[in-house]
């Protein structure tokens, strides 16, 4: 099968012809019919994550059709689409697993980073981690839920909002415009921040019902009760904070972020809480897809052939893409 292989820090990933992947246990093996390009599979191809042995197939935002299966993988029948999420098995048995936060998992296995991702014709993975799909959304449209939407619904219900409340979402990209629909459609008033000058994403917020749009060098015109960080910019947390009310919660939804610059205390004080958002549960998919099926939303996908995954890397890199960039085979 054809695979676009990682090779090394900073180096474009390869087109190679790779021996096709066997299902074992409780393993399915899919064909990929589409993959989202996620900002963490560029943390992986620049290598701002440890990295891991050359060779390896990225993606984990994948959509494929069941057309093998292990020993022991009864739960969804061959022709069957399914979802495939960043987190691709846990141990079960450590004290996060027993305490219902597989994500936090000692011993986790993520999609694309420890086991060969989407980023190829065909991939296998643990059926027990993988998600149904709703039938509303198409192979291309669905790609972009299984990680920016799983994610961004995860930090959303971490920063407590409740109510008609004033949500802040610094970096309007893929998880950004998929929480923004949602926040909207649940009566909160949502500010979007985007890179100063970047006239086009302020437009794309607009569209999408945000309330106001502006830079995230910027204050908003009202204090926020929470606020969700998805670009991986760590001078963004003061900056949150600072537009952030009493009381008010910062969410750091990344894998990854650049140094937090020190800040005054000041901007702590008055019981404000900054937290972190860590990989995703299947608690969190089921609650996520339930959500949507409610609070249906629209995500803006930009596709590339799957020999094209470097520009759609390279775009992402210079944020160029109003939505997600998604592979598609061909």
């Amino acid at each position: 099968m054809l695979a676009m292989q990682w090779t090394g820090a900073g180096q474009p990933l390869v087109a190679a012809q790779v021996p096709l992947p066997e299902p074992e246990d409780y393993a399915v093996r899919v064909q990929v019919l589409a993959c989202g390009v996620c900002r963490t599979d560029l943390h992986i191809v620049d290598g701002d994550l440890p990295p891991r042995p050359p060779g390896l197939v990225p993606g984990h935002e994948i959509v494929g059709r069941v057309v093998a299966r292990g020993a022991l993988a009864t739960r969804f029948p061959l022709g069957t689409r399914v979802g495939i999420p960043w987190l691709g098995g846990a141990c079960g048995h450590c004290a996060y697993c027993d305490g219902h936060r597989e994500n936090l998992c000692d011993t986790p296995v993520f999609t694309g980073y420890d086991r060969d991702g989407g980023f190829a014709e065909f991939a296998v993975a643990d059926e027990r981690f993988c998600f149904a799909l709703p039938d509303a959304y198409d192979d291309v449209h669905a790609a972009p839920l299984l990680c920016a939407g799983l994610i961004g619904y995860r930090a959303y219900r971490l920063s407590g909002v409740t109510g008609r409340m004033r949500l802040g979402l610094y970096g309007f990209g893929a998880a950004a415009h998929i929480m923004c629909q949602i926040a909207v459609s649940q009566g909160q008033d949502v500010y979007a921040f985007v890179r100063a000058g970047d006239l086009q994403s302020q437009r794309f917020a607009l569209q999408l019902g945000a309330c106001w749009a502006g830079s995230s060098e910027s204050r908003p015109p009202h204090e926020l009760d929470a606020a969700l960080i998805f670009a991986p910019v760590g001078a963004l947390v003061p900056a949150a904070l600072r537009a952030t009310r009493k009381g008010g919660v910062v969410v750091c939804a990344g894998i990854h972020m650049s140094d937090i610059p020190s800040f005054p205390y000041a901007l702590l004080w008055g019981e404000r809480t900054v937290r972190s958002v860590a990989n995703l549960t299947r608690e969190d998919g089921e609650a996520f897809f339930a959500c949507i099926a409610r609070h249906p939303v629209h995500t803006h996908v930009q596709t590339y052939p799957l020999v094209q995954a470097n520009e759609a890397l390279a775009a992402l890199r210079r944020g160029a893409i109003d939505g997600a960039a998604v592979l598609v085979p061909g």
